[in-house]
């Protein structure tokens, strides 16, 4: 498994992302996973599924220093005092002592992000979180938080895949030492019926998906959160470091992004996204 670096965090390349796994699918797809050889697993408070995936590391034969495990706060939670006992509520559910990264989910339009920073250092500094972070931040956004912490700040979490281009956050996250974490990174099953993955993927006895996962750890700094709660599918996704990309297979998927290529943008949530 590749390790991607990122202000002192040592953050695995492939994690199982667990949105929308619930109850024992999210206990049974955490303990397979790591019974297979993932060591980073991303959950939320949002997500409604801390205690199953705490559930699904506990019961893994893994020791829990093995794994990487990250969260997030929701906005709601932004408020300083708020902030705090959210993430002692988190890390209870978890059934831990620490989470290795704790994200701040999305920005928030009403809670200073000052008061939030400061709030999110202290959980730092109190050993509640190795590491933090951010996610779904813009290029303003990433210069803002980056301004007001006294911790650097590991990860920007954001939506990436073939279609969607991220370069302006690349740029700024490489220049503060931080990586990208992708979410939804085989474009909710797009990448499966394109033309150009699939005939990438048939020259490298590989599925699409499987080539979106290496196109993406193939950059300086992106880590990658596919989803699943499959065995199958599951063991796929982490099969990506046996064979390379060549230059020319890259930028023929990079060709692909669009400026309509992004997949997740919630009303009321989501912020002024960066252009391409």
């Amino acid at each position: 498994m590749k390790i991607v670096e990122a202000n002192g965090a040592k953050i695995p390349a492939i994690g199982l992302g667990t949105f929308q796994l619930r109850d024992e699918d999210a206990t049974e797809a955490v303990k397979h996973a790591l019974g297979i050889g993932y060591r980073h697993i991303d959950t939320a408070q949002m997500y409604g599924n801390e205690d199953a995936v705490g559930k699904g590391i506990a019961a893994a034969p893994v020791a829990r220093e093995e794994v990487f495990l990250t969260t997030k706060i929701w906005p709601d939670n932004f408020g300083h005092g708020d902030l705090i006992a959210a993430a002692k509520e988190s890390i209870a559910r978890l059934k831990t002592d620490y989470v290795d990264l704790l994200l701040l989910h999305w920005p928030s339009k009403t809670i200073p992000l000052k008061e939030t920073m400061v709030a999110l250092n202290e959980v730092q500094t109190a050993g509640l979180a190795r590491h933090i972070g951010i996610s779904n931040f813009t290029t303003p956004l990433i210069e803002e938080a980056t301004s007001l912490t006294s911790v650097p700040l590991a990860v920007d979490q954001v939506e990436y895949h073939p279609y969607l281009s991220q370069e302006k956050v690349l740029g700024a996250l490489r220049a503060h030492g931080m990586a990208l974490t992708a979410y939804a990174p085989l474009a909710h099953a797009k990448v499966s019926d394109d033309k150009v993955m699939g005939e990438i993927a048939r020259a490298h006895g590989k599925t699409p998906g499987q080539i979106a996962l290496r196109w993406l750890v193939q950059q300086d700094g992106v880590v990658a959160i596919p989803k699943s709660g499959n065995p199958e599918r599951q063991k796929q996704n982490i099969e990506i470091f046996d064979f390379e990309l060549s230059d020319d297979e890259m930028a023929r998927i990079f060709a692909l992004q669009t400026p309509e290529g992004r997949i997740i943008d919630p009303a009321g949530v989501a912020p002024e996204w960066d252009t391409a």
